[in-house]
């Protein structure tokens, strides 16, 4: 059985993990064989989104962690705790969380800062020649840990794609139902939402994800 580590950045898309993309790998995971564990970041997120709106929250506060296990339904732990030994696989879900608490790439495009504890266990996957997949617009934190040409994508928005090639990434076009498959660094990425119109979708290009990602773990 495949051991996956899964990192999450809170829950709801315009503030943390995008909870479609979030359970939906996650059942990819189980159904595929392998089983996971959840970590996020224990801190603060930037800041709170009225999902009905699309308004910041004035004054509210909500911590990444204790929002994570709103998806998780309570098993999640510190990013601190995940140890690269105890896996086989790394998979970051998308939401702007991950652009917004994983990294700050959504407010300072190409000089954003990265969370620590999130870019340790993430360059230790990748240290360890161990296959690591990211979603939606998780690869620009993909582009700060492999850099070095790497093939990764977020769909096809040219700004975006332009900003993180300054990583040193080679961004590939991709349709929402596909995937980018950089062999050599074992790192696969999909667009999902980046592209999206609907579940069936995005399901089937984060099916696509973990079936290739798994394939890639001996």
């Amino acid at each position: 059985m495949k051991k996956v580590a899964v990192i999450l950045s809170g829950c709801g898309v315009y503030d943390g993990a995008e909870i479609h993309e979030s359970v939906l790998t996650l059942q990819s995971i189980l159904k595929h064989g392998g089983s996971y564990q959840c970590f996020a970041p224990d801190k603060p997120q930037l800041h709170v989104i009225n999902h009905l709106t699309g308004e910041v929250a004035e004054g509210e506060s909500r911590n990444v962690l204790v929002e994570s296990a709103r998806i998780t339904r309570g098993e999640v732990k510190a990013v601190t705790e995940c140890n690269v030994d105890d896996f086989d696989l790394l998979i970051l879900p998308g939401g702007f969380g991950a652009a917004k608490n994983l990294c700050t790439f959504a407010v300072d495009g190409a000089d954003c800062d990265f969370d620590a504890d999130v870019l340790t266990v993430c360059k230790a996957f990748a240290d360890a020649g161990k296959p690591a997949a990211y979603a939606c617009i998780a690869p620009a934190l993909a582009a700060k840990v492999y850099g070095n040409s790497v093939n990764l994508t977020i769909g096809n928005d040219a700004g975006t794609a332009e900003a993180l090639e300054q990583f040193g990434i080679k961004h590939q076009n991709c349709a929402v139902t596909e995937v980018i498959i950089d062999s050599e660094a074992k790192l696969v990425t999909t667009p999902a939402y980046m592209l999206g119109q609907n579940l069936l979708e995005v399901g089937e290009g984060l099916d696509k994800m973990v079936q290739a990602v798994f394939a890639m773990q001996s």
